[in-house]
């Protein structure tokens, strides 16, 4: 455990230290400013998106205490009163259905996302970084050569050093460049395939709710 938090420590003095480098590619710097704001922006959604389904759930659990409410006061009616409370019972049951139902789409299809999506965030930017590290030590291993150049001595070794350095730092740019432009693909499909499908179910249960409504509505009316 304190294995983990050392490690944790480590990492966050050096993710400041490094966040002061220099970057050479406007790419990965328009990517860095674009990932801190994303990941504010998706952890603000993430905690508002749970809220909502937290309020759905409410709505399902205040429908089981009016159904059951409207049940008790029956029992106590032997009118023709008894018969549309009853009725009323079964209507905030059937909509309590419904409205469970949305709040369990509504985690799925939107919470769980944002949720997966903090997490990935996470993964681009300590992508960034470890290219930021691989970055300041080429830059050091320059600056390590310069001086082995002045004082003519372990050239070669650093020589060899700054190539290493280079070869890692250029590698990792690919490859950085290539998996931020598939996250960017898969992030946007996603939440659109997501969002779509969120949509259609949700106007599903709108229609149950009025149709279950208006069926209430029908039978007081022709009663």
């Amino acid at each position: 455990m304190f294995g983990g938090f050392f490690k944790s420590m480590v990492k966050t003095a050096d993710e400041v230290l490094y966040s002061g480098a220099k970057e050479v590619d406007e790419f990965f710097e328009q990517e860095k400013i674009f990932l801190v704001n994303y990941y504010n922006r998706i952890k603000d959604s993430t905690a508002k998106a749970d809220k909502m389904t937290r309020s759905q759930k409410n709505v399902a659990d205040d429908y089981i205490h009016i159904s059951a409410a409207l049940t008790s006061l029956s029992e106590e009616e032997n009118t023709e009163v008894r018969k549309y409370l009853l009725k009323l019972a079964e209507l905030y049951e059937k909509l309590r259905k419904v409205e469970a139902r949305v709040a369990s789409d509504e985690d799925l299809k939107l919470s769980e996302l944002l949720r997966y999506y903090v997490l990935n965030i996470e993964a681009a930017k300590d992508l960034l970084y470890r290219r930021t590290k691989s970055l300041v030590d080429y830059e050091n291993s320059n600056k390590a050569l310069d001086k082995a150049r002045l004082k003519s001595k372990d050239v070669k070794q650093a020589e060899l050093h700054q190539q290493e350095c280079c070869q890692k730092f250029e590698k990792l740019s690919a490859s950085a460049k290539q998996e931020l432009a598939g996250f960017k693909r898969r992030r946007v499909a996603a939440f659109r395939k997501n969002l779509i499908e969120m949509t259609e179910l949700e106007i599903k249960h709108a229609k149950n709710n009025m149709a279950q409504l208006q069926s209430c509505i029908e039978l007081f009316k022709n009663s």
